[in-house]
Parts: C-alpha cells; sequence; structure tokens
C-alpha cells in the first residue's frame, strides 16, 4: 500500500482524514511543519503524497512548501492543501508554489480519494517518464562516446585521412570549374550565374554516425561505396534560370559523371524545401592516378538559401510548440520566396531586353 502522510495541528482532521483513507493507503500524521520536514527527511522516497494544512504553530504549510522545493521534494512528492478557505487569492499562490491540488475542508470522502488519487497516479507517471528520459540521455551520452572515440579512431588511420585528401580534391576540382564557368560569363554576358559557393567536408564523427545509422561497414571502402555527402558543396545563384544554366553547362563537361539528380526547385518538399541537388563523380588528377570521387553539389538562389537556413534554426535547433502552425507558416514563406524568384527573374529579363 501506498504511504500519505498528512499534516495538521488539528487532532480532528488527521482522525477524520486517516478514517477514509484507512483502507485504501498507510496513513501517517504530523502535527505540525517541523514534524512533517521531519518524517518527509527519513521516508521522502516512500510518501506518495502529502495532505498539508496551511495554517499550524512553529512552522506553516507555506514554510513547508518553501523547504521541500529547497530540497528538492516538490518534483517527486505531490502536495494537496487541506483548507477550510476558498480564497482564490490563497489557491493561486499556491499553485505558483507547485502545489497539486485543494482538499476543502469539510471532508467528503468520495471527493478527498479521488483528488489524492488523481495526484498520486499523475506524479507516478511525471516520474516514470522523467527516469526514462534520464536514462534514455545517459544511453545517448554513452553511445555519443563511443561514437566520439570510433570516430577519432577513424580518423588517426592513414587510409581514411587519404581518401578525405580525395574528397577535398573533389572539392577544389568542383570549385575550380564552377569559377571558370563564372569568369567566363563574366566576359560573355557582364553578369555572374551564381553567388557564392559554400564547401564542406564531412566530420569523421558524422561518417561514422551515418554508417552506422545505414548499417554499412565502418571502413575506407564503406565510405566509399555507400556515402555520397562526405565532400559537400552548396551554389548560390541570383536567378532560378541562372541555376538550370549553370547545371548543364556544369555537367556537359565530358569527365563529369552525372550519378543522380534530385530537382526540389521544379517538386518542392511538402513542408517547402527547394533546391536542386547533384551526385556527381569528379576526376581527381594524383601524382600516380586518376580517379573519380563522389560529391554532393546543391543549387540555390539566395532566397531559397535563406529560406532553408532559417527553416533549419527555427524549427531543428530548438523545442518548439505549436509545430502543425508553424510548418503551414513556413510552407507559406516559401511558396511566397518562390514567387518572389521568379517575379525578380522576370524584371531582370525586361531589364536585359530594355539594353538591347
Amino acid at each position: 500500500m501506498q504511504k500519505i502522510l498528512v499534516v495538521d495541528d488539528a487532532a480532528i482532521n488527521r482522525e477524520l482524514l486517516c478514517d477514509i483513507l484507512e483502507n485504501d493507503y498507510i496513513v501517517e500524521t504530523a502535527e505540525d511543519g517541523k514534524e512533517a520536514l521531519n518524517k518527509l527527511e527519513k521516508a521522502e522516497n516512500d510518501i506518495q503524497a502529502l495532505l498539508l494544512d496551511l495554517h499550524m504553530p512553529r512552522l506553516d504549510g507555506f514554510a513547508v512548501i518553501d523547504e521541500m522545493k529547497k530540497r528538492g521534494w516538490m518534483k517527486w512528492i505531490p502536495v494537496l492543501v487541506i483548507s477550510s478557505e476558498y480564497s482564490v487569492d490563497v489557491e493561486n499562490k499556491c499553485f505558483e508554489l507547485g502545489v497539486s491540488d485543494f482538499i476543502h475542508k469539510p471532508f467528503e470522502s468520495s471527493l478527498v480519494k479521488k483528488r489524492i488519487k488523481n495526484a498520486v497516479d499523475l506524479f507516478s507517471y511525471k516520474n516514470q517518464l522523467e527516469r526514462k528520459v534520464e536514462e534514455q540521455g545517459e544511453t545517448l551520452k554513452k553511445q555519443s562516446q563511443i561514437i566520439k572515440k570510433q570516430a577519432e579512431k577513424l580518423r588517426q588511420e592513414k587510409s581514411f585521412n587519404k581518401l578525405m585528401m580525395e574528397y577535398h580534391a573533389a572539392i577544389m576540382e568542383v570549385e575550380t570549374r564552377l569559377k571558370v564557368l563564372n569568369e567566363e560569363f563574366s566576359q560573355e554576358y557582364n553578369r555572374n550565374p551564381f553567388e557564392s559557393i559554400k564547401s564542406r567536408l564531412k566530420s569523421s564523427t558524422s561518417i561514422y554516425e551515418k554508417l552506422e545509422r545505414k548499417g554499412y561497414p565502418v571502413t575506407v571502402e564503406g565510405i566509399r561505396d555507400n556515402l555520397t555527402d562526405v565532400a559537400g558543396l552548396r551554389v548560390i545563384c541570383s536567378f532560378p534560370d541562372d541555376i538550370y544554366r549553370l547545371v548543364e553547362l556544369f555537367t556537359r563537361q565530358d569527365d563529369i559523371l552525372l550519378l543522380r539528380e534530385k530537382d526540389y526547385i521544379k517538386n518542392p518538399k511538402p513542408n517547402g524545401y527547394r533546391s536542386l541537388h547533384l551526385i556527381v563523380g569528379v576526376p581527381v588528377f594524383l601524382s600516380n592516378e586518376k580517379m573519380y570521387v563522389k560529391a554532393e553539389v546543391q543549387f540555390r538562389t539566395i532566397a531559397m538559401d535563406f529560406w532553408a537556413s532559417l527553416e533549419h534554426k527555427l524549427k531543428y535547433k530548438k523545442n518548439v510548440d505549436n509545430t502543425g502552425e508553424i510548418v503551414e507558416r513556413l510552407k507559406q514563406c516559401a511558396d511566397s520566396i518562390e514567387d518572389l524568384d521568379y517575379q525578380m527573374q522576370e524584371i531582370r529579363n525586361k531589364i536585359d531586353k530594355s539594353r538591347e
């Protein structure tokens, strides 16, 4: 049976509550706040609920609540205030302090039992969830430590570092070719097809984590055969038609292998995400061989990149409420940005025609 502690300086109230609860709980009693704290200190893990009078000699109910908060007991033990008052101010103050419920005098047996049961069940469920979260947190922490150790081990291997050098060379190769096209456009048409290029090489931790998650072997061959985004580039263009023109010119080069294309501009993701993704094989010339290395190249307009960056920060970097509403509003913003892209492209076309 669960244990309840009843704290009231009036003996008649303690006796009444004991009579009501004795068939369902083990009932402990205390005459004032000092005695209650002593009993809580000795048996805090055994007490499932505290029924607490507010007005008592030596130490009143508010002082007991304050001490329980300091010691962290309020997180584990629901407090139900015993009171003959129906003051809204008093009840509000108690709820702000973390009180679970009120049991008003005179006592009505069925209400007393229901209020206690609800409070005990709610705290029991909450505590179970918190323990599960703590256990999961510990598990994730251990997994993270294992991943870091394994990633560090991987990073120290000579063959892994050689592979990373090849991916870095692939990034430089793609950047060079795109910059050459940019320079040619600047000379021929007096404008640039893209604004900037951002690149990144996937970290050893991210590589290990992805291989583990996908069930691929954690080896150099496993990386080379199964991962396509170790070398990543993002090309930011001014207008949508610049993207398609640049992609056509880049993939038309006879030694660039187009392995996969995903067009999220013509076919946006349900959340509104827009971008054009290429997986390409890029020739890398080493001292004694030529090899093809995979790279992922994403093409976006300035507006697409702005939306994607903010959407990631707003939605995935924080715990947010009203997720459905936020997703809908982000989708609306994505649609607005799409309209803006094509309106700006139209304006540019009119300006270009006026110069002919």
